[in-house]
């Protein structure tokens, strides 16, 4: 489905090496996108590129979301190269535990932050001046998750920075609106990712990467401004908000934790 019609979208990518991100481009690729690939591992990103129908169209790009200069010059290179942009998709992530109680746990926090909230501004800074320029209708796609709904115990950092995602984004929705450019906020549940694949406990409505893929793209699509996806966890979010925090707490305090990067 491409938001353009006949013609097929132009779509650049954070995180596009595993899991989402990686499912996100096969499936636009299946529509006849050129895609614009970015994340840390090039002989992965090169690999995915080889995969895809007609990988001479798409660009890969090893980069760091944290460096905000070569994200916006990986922008550049590919306007250039796709003559525009319909949809670009900040989905670079990590979802780690971290407790504040540890000292060693700062840095990490600094890292979620930067990589999940910075980073997801970053990307969309150098193509909003190519979008208002084109006239034509556009999106930008934000990955929240359930997890920013409310905050769970042991996911401190990844809680905030999911909150900070979907407020964002309703922020620049606000501002872009009038300017034909929708942003779209997208909320997975419990996606099967490499991601989701280390927690070491039961995931309720898990859903496998490439359907969630096709519902997101349909999503993006429609210019929808929130989703929850699987539809599901969308109904335990909505009830998540009503919950009183004395029964949340009561519910939630003693949740299992994500594990800490490296352990303890």
């Amino acid at each position: 489905m491409s938001i353009r019609g006949a013609a097929p979208d132009r779509v650049f990518i954070t995180g596009a090496s595993s899991g989402i991100g990686a499912a996100l481009a096969a499936e636009y690729a299946a529509q006849g996108a050129t895609l614009g690939l970015l994340a840390r591992r090039s002989a992965v990103l090169d690999q995915l590129i080889a995969s895809l129908p007609h990988p001479e169209r798409h660009r890969a790009y090893a980069v760091d979301v944290r460096d905000h200069a070569a994200i916006a010059a990986a922008a550049q290179d590919f306007l250039a190269h796709a003559g525009g942009i319909d949809v670009v998709v900040a989905n670079a992530g990590i979802s780690v535990g971290t407790l504040t109680e540890f000292s060693e746990d700062i840095p990490v926090f600094e890292a979620v932050i930067a990589t999940n909230v910075v980073a997801t501004a970053a990307t969309f800074a150098p193509f909003i001046p190519a979008m208002k320029a084109q006239g034509t209708p556009a999106r930008l796609v934000g990955i929240g998750s359930v997890a920013g709904i409310r905050g769970l115990p042991g996911a401190e950092a990844y809680s905030a920075s999911k909150a900070a995602v979907i407020s964002y984004c309703e922020s620049l929705r606000l501002e872009l609106k009038r300017h034909n450019i929708r942003v779209v906020t997208i909320c997975p549940g419990y996606i099967d990712t490499p991601m989701t694949q280390i927690n070491p406990y039961p995931m309720p409505f898990l859903m496998p990467v490439q359907q969630f893929a096709r519902k997101a793209v349909q999503t993006i699509a429609r210019g929808s401004s929130y989703r929850v996806i699987p539809w599901q966890m969308g109904i335990v979010a909505k009830l998540l908000r009503m919950l009183p925090n004395w029964l949340y707490d009561l519910a939630f305090g003693n949740a299992p934790h994500k594990p800490r990067k490296g352990g303890a």
